[in-house]
């Protein structure tokens, strides 16, 4: 499973995530998203991901495909 660290992703890059739902706390699964400039500060990125932006922080899991992002959520929530 090919995780990518958050400190090395780039504009452009496409990332699978693990997307909690915020208004379901028991409902997780998996979602594209794209990282795009940082809409307040131009030194940064952000994840763009449902149409809202969300701040990258250190501990954010980030996947190279779905396949892999799929294999974690099944490790980590199913096992």
């Amino acid at each position: 499973m090919e995780m990518i660290n958050p400190k090395e992703v780039k504009v452009g890059d496409e990332v699978f995530v693990i997307y909690n739902n915020p208004h379901t706390p028991t409902v997780s699964n998996v979602r594209a998203a794209e990282i795009v400039p940082h809409p307040k500060d131009p030194n940064s990125t952000a994840l763009f991901l449902n149409e809202t932006f969300h701040v990258i922080e250190d501990d954010d899991a980030f996947f190279a495909s779905e396949a892999d992002a799929e294999k974690a959520f099944q490790e980590h929530y199913l096992d």
